[in-house]
């Protein structure tokens, strides 16, 4: 038979484990809304996770932030699985833009820009196939300089191509959480950037949902940089 007491004592021990756990979970909050506002780049779980209690759902401690500042002048929105803060979308307007951002792209570049991001990985052949025309390396250079487009690896195939795929920052700029996020042919149709009388065949391609290389892609290597033009030769002085 159980004491009267005994159960009193059974429910304030519960009572205190609870508050103790509702205690860490608010440290952990306040302790991730503290690292996401002070970083310049988007913060991933995991380095939330080594700062915070180890039994900790950091997940579900994210999940709770973003819906607390849901309706706030800056949103905490989830880019590429790492979490930043960023102005509400609909007060874009009201805040000016840097002077130093990055220039107006030209069609060409829009076209390179969007193949790269629907058909990733894609070498410059690949891209210059899907157009028509030669891609000038002024076009590519310009998407590079933005951080939007980054070398993924090199292809297995004669030539060793380059292929070139998004960055974090392309997500991030374009207010997408992942790639899955690029628009349809609807949504494409509804902002009038397709042409209402395409093929019934066409289509648009699934983009890669994964930074990791894909079977017939190795990985860029030191030499590779060099080759490229991004490193000096190993054997050359960087000088004073």
């Amino acid at each position: 038979m159980i004491e009267p007491h005994d159960d009193q004592h059974g429910n304030e021990r519960e009572a205190a484990v609870s508050e103790a756990d509702d205690r860490r979970a608010s440290e952990a909050e306040r302790i991730a809304e503290a690292l996401v506002f002070a970083s310049a780049q988007p913060v991933s779980e995991a380095f939330i996770a080594e700062r915070v209690a180890k039994d900790i759902d950091v997940a579900a401690i994210m999940r709770k932030l973003k819906a607390d500042y849901a309706m706030r002048g800056v949103n905490l929105v989830q880019i590429d699985g790492a979490w930043a803060f960023r102005t509400a979308a609909d007060l874009s307007f009201v805040i000016r833009r840097d002077e130093s951002e990055v220039r107006k792209l030209s069609r060409a570049a829009l076209e390179v820009l969007a193949i790269i991001a629907y058909h990733q990985p894609v070498t410059r052949a690949e891209i210059e196939d899907i157009r028509g025309v030669q891609t000038s390396k002024g076009t590519l250079d310009v998407l590079m300089e933005s951080g939007w487009v980054r070398f993924r690896g090199r292809r297995r195939t004669p030539g060793r191509p380059v292929t070139l795929g998004t960055t974090r920052d392309f997500l991030d700029h374009f207010g997408l959480e992942e790639l899955r996020d690029l628009p349809g042919i609807e949504e494409l149709k509804g902002a009038g950037l397709l042409s209402g009388r395409i093929p019934a065949n066409f289509s648009i391609p699934s983009p890669l949902m994964s930074d990791e290389l894909t079977e017939d892609e190795d990985p860029i290597t030191q030499m590779d940089l060099e080759e490229l033009g991004l490193l000096p030769p190993s054997g050359e002085s960087s000088g004073d």
